[in-house]
């Protein structure tokens, strides 16, 4: 009995998964071995339907062996069930990703909104938080809700941050949309203009975030995304200004996320 039981807990440690982040600028695969990346691969997420399936279809075939126990996809939302229904940022509509990704390759897999994956990360291996709040600063602006230690999605699609409104009934989304191109390089050459940019482009940020603060109290706000390139001044900013509007009195730590592929291991830990 005893060696049964040593022979099962080889070959559980032996198996792997593979992990999708599908953004709406970049698809990012990996191979997983106990939520350590073995592979991993970044590519431009095509435009056109049929050619963003086959790239998602090829990168994942090129990873596959016969040890992978399950797909985790992160991806943009909103979705439910493994559907993706209308994201704003890739050519998917009403589509059962899920499914298609079921029959061809013939392993379980599991699909979660982007941000949810991120936040299934910091509560593991990042913050470790119970109540927490996620914004990913990428393509979009995609937000996951941690509480109690379990993510919040209401009836399925809670968590869209992004479609809170501000300024003239415009979406959060929308408004980072709008003026994230170059923060990098604005912050590098902060004339008057590009000073002007970055201030509204913060004012935002704080503005979205403290109405968040105000409404959940969470113990800690995790930004990720390809705005983490910005580093600590930009953050200053939106601290700066999400300090102006947070109205209770738990002011929590607002900071970039100090994972490296916080989608990718979240999306590992939907089948590990």
């Amino acid at each position: 009995m005893k060696k049964m039981k040593l022979d099962w807990r080889i070959n559980m440690a032996g198996l792997k998964t593979i992990a999708v982040d599908l953004g709406g600028t970049y698809l990012r695969v990996a191979l997983l071995r106990n939520n350590k990346i073995l592979k991993y691969m970044k590519r431009k997420t095509p435009k056109e339907k049929n050619s963003l399936i086959k790239e998602l279809m090829d990168s994942i075939s090129s990873l596959m062996d016969k040890d992978v126990k399950g797909i985790g996809i992160a991806c943009v939302g909103p979705l439910k069930e493994g559907v993706i229904k209308n994201p704003p940022n890739l050519s998917l509509r009403n589509f059962n990703l899920k499914k298609v990704i079921e029959n061809k390759f013939h392993k379980k897999t599991r699909i979660e909104n982007d941000a949810n994956c991120v936040a299934l990360a910091e509560s593991k291996f990042g913050c470790k938080k119970k109540n927490f709040i996620v914004l990913t600063l990428g393509t979009g602006l995609g937000g996951g809700i941690m509480i109690n230690g379990e993510l919040y999605k209401g009836k399925g699609y809670g968590g869209e941050l992004g479609h809170i409104i501000l300024d003239n009934g415009q979406y959060f989304e929308d408004l980072w949309k709008k003026r994230k191109f170059l923060i990098k390089d604005l912050l590098k050459k902060r004339d008057r203009k590009n000073k002007k940019i970055l201030n509204r482009v913060s004012m935002y940020l704080g503005q979205g975030i403290a109405s968040l603060i105000n409404i959940f109290d969470p113990e800690v706000v995790i930004l990720s995304g390809g705005a983490r390139e910005a580093g600590q001044v930009f953050l200053n900013m939106i601290k700066k200004q999400a300090e102006k509007y947070v109205m209770i009195p738990n002011k929590p730590d607002i900071r970039w996320t100090k994972l490296k592929h916080p989608g990718i291991l979240g999306a590992s830990l939907l089948v590990s």
